[in-house]
Formats: structure tokens, sequence, C-alpha cells
């Protein structure tokens, strides 16, 4: 009312009035926003996943431009086919050496856990504890500032898939899932580590799961691709990808893409069930692919980086590596980094697959690069974790 009383008796005078309370306004705005942003850490700097995020997607909003210079190298005692994750200034990774390293982003080393087994699979970083599984089948959970063993989990097969998280805001409600050699997608309890259901498929599960809509989507070595209930293991429905499914599916809304053994790449809809395009002839698809602005970018072990439209799956580029590409890309801005096993880290351009940058490490390379703003971290087969940023 005293605005109005105001603005009908003094109409001349409104500008004047009101600019005081305007400024106080805006200022508080300024305020708010920059405690808010300030309070919460940045997505751009961490990668706490396999692919990054719940859905497999392989991209970040991380900026990072080419050219790059290496910045440092770690040794440890075997291959690094491990995915690191990267979070609050530590980079995380297993080895085949058995042991898991956590490492300053200097490269320096903080704390070192022994597994008794290779490790293979990606790790993750969940609510500052560090989950990850090796090839005897166990999976342990550790204290991301220490290294401390919280507790540890045995499946009857080897853990070849890193694994995920599903939940809500209580992170003692939390599961996380992992598949296995053992046939068997299982959900144990984040917090004390037990079992909460398994679900067994007809084969080996060597990817990890992307998780939507509150399902869990799953490839497996008995060629279909699973949609499980998060919440209670029960499986909802089955695409036939007709032969082994040794990747991970990647999900972008109502649509999952994944490719098999045979070199066949699907684009499955989750609503209707119904497989909407296939493309053949790519070779093995062992890496997942990389999906951002209606481009699906993977590669196979016939040396090929393939960009599918996601809307038809018509190859939009093409790009000749001298290896098979089994580590997985990751799409940042207008670039995609992949990795090959002729020992070369590249930069390709999004939209035309021109190359815009590559680095010899000069060893074999199958794991997943990690992106953040300003560094990629990626492990080789010579025991070597690499980390670049910015010339």
């Amino acid at each position: 009312m005293r605005l109005q009383n105001q603005s009908s008796s003094h109409p001349e005078n409104d500008q004047h009035n009101f600019l005081p309370e305007i400024i106080v306004v805006i200022f508080l705005v300024i305020l708010l926003t920059s405690n808010t942003l300030l309070s919460q850490p940045s997505r751009f700097t961490c990668w706490p996943a396999f692919r990054g995020d719940h859905q497999l997607t392989g991209r970040t909003g991380a900026v990072v431009l080419p050219p790059l210079k290496l910045l440092w190298t770690y040794k440890t005692a075997d291959a690094v086919k491990s995915s690191a994750v990267i979070c609050n200034g530590n980079v995380y990774v297993g080895s085949d050496d058995g042991a898991v390293y956590c490492l300053s982003q200097s490269g320096k080393l903080k704390w070192k856990f022994e597994t008794g087994n290779s490790i293979e699979a990606g790790l993750l970083l969940l609510d500052k504890v560090i989950y990850v599984g090796n090839l005897e089948g166990t999976l342990y959970a550790l204290d991301a500032e220490t290294g401390k063993q919280k507790w540890k989990y045995a499946t009857e097969g080897q853990i070849s898939g890193s694994p995920t998280w599903t939940g809500g805001s209580n992170t003692k409600k939390n599961r996380i899932l992992v598949g296995s050699y053992d046939f068997n997608l299982h959900c144990i309890n984040a917090e004390t580590g037990n079992m909460i259901w398994k679900y067994e498929t007809g084969n080996y599960i060597n990817g990890t799961p992307a998780i939507a809509q509150e399902k869990a989507i799953i490839g497996g070595c008995d060629g279909f691709l699973h949609i499980v209930d998060a919440g209670n293991g029960k499986l909802l429905d089955m695409a036939d990808l007709e032969t082994y499914v040794p990747a991970s599916a990647a999900i972008s809304g109502n649509r999952a893409y994944a490719g098999n053994y045979d070199g066949a790449f699907y684009c499955y809809d989750l609503a209707t069930g119904k497989i909407v395009w296939k493309t053949e002839g790519g070779g093995p698809f062992i890496a997942s692919p990389a999906v951002a602005s209606g481009l699906v970018v993977t590669g196979t072990q016939n040396k090929m980086v393939y960009c599918f439209d996601a809307t038809d799956g018509k190859v939009r580029w093409k790009f000749k590596t001298l290896g098979k590409v089994d580590a997985s890309p990751v799409i940042t801005g207008r670039s995609v980094v992949v990795a090959s096993s002729d020992g070369r880290l590249r930069f390709l351009d999004l939209k035309t697959g021109a190359e815009q940058w590559m680095y010899e490490i000069g060893s074999a390379i199958v794991a997943t690069p990690a992106v953040v703003a300003g560094l990629v971290v990626v492990g080789a087969g010579d025991g070597n974790v690499y980390a670049f940023g910015k010339k």
C-alpha cells in the first residue's frame, strides 16, 4: 500500500524514491548468489565417477582448451587401466599392482591402499568415500582422506566395471551398484557394506550400470541390455543386442546408447521398449559412448572413433587412429578427448572430428580420461599416471 500511495500521489518522484531500494535489492541478490556459489563445490572441479555422471554420458561442462602440456607423471608398479576420479584437489586411481593411490593435483602421493589383486575398474567417489573393485571380485570402501578401509564386500567373480550409486538426500540410504563376473548386479548399502539385493543376468557383467528414472541399465555378455528397478532389483525390461555387450550404456533423455562385440551400435528407447536405430560394421565396441549436443561419440577396436547422429544413427564423422580405441571418449566443450592403444591422447573437434591436439605417451591407453577444469588425467600401460594442463 505504501508504494501504491506514493505512486498515485507523486508519480513524478517514482524513479527518485525507488532508486535506493532497487540498489539495495540488487546488492542483496548479488551477495546471496555469491555466497551460494562460494559455499558449493564447483561441479567443474570434480570428476567423481566413471563417465562423470549417473547417466554415464561422458560429458563435462569443464573447460579444457588445447594445446596442453604434461604437468606431471606418477609411477605405479604395473599398468594403469583403471579410470581415475578427481575431486577436492585429489586424484584417485587404481593400478594392476593391486593398489589404490591418492595423489595431490601436483602428483604427490598422499596415501596408498593395497587390495591384493589387480584393479582394472574405475573408481567412484561418493560422500568422502572411495569405492573400488578388483579382479578378485572384492569391492572396497575407503575413507577418501586417509585411505582407511571402511568395509569390503565379496562377489564370486572379478569386478571389471566401475561401481555407481543410487539413493536420496539421506546419504545413509545411498546404495552402491556394481556388476561382477558372477553374472550378478549387486546392490550394496553404502554405509554398512551389506547386500540389499542382487539381480542375475545370463553371463558376465563387464560394464557399469547407468542410472536414470530410478532404473539401472546394464549390458551383459549374455547379449542383452537389462533394465532393472534400482530400488528392488526386479527386471523391468530387456533389449536384445544380439551378442556380448562389453561396454556401458549411456543415457540421454529416454534413450540408451550401447554397442556390442560384433560391431553393431544401438539406440534403445526406454519409454517404448523398442530399438530406435542400429548401425553395423563398426568393430567390437569395448569403449562406452559419450553423448552431447545431439551427437554420440565412441571408439572401437577397428581403430576408429565414430560420431553418430543421436536421432537417426547416421555417421556424422569418423577418425582413424593407429590402435584400438578401448578407452571411452569424453566430451568437453567443443572437443572430444580420445585415448587409444596407439599411445596417443587426442583432442578432436566435436562437430567435424578434426584433430585439434595430440600428445604421444608411447604406451597403450585403455583407461578413460578424467577431465576437470584445466586438467586431464589418464593412466597408461607403462604404469604411469599422466596429468595434462594449460601451457
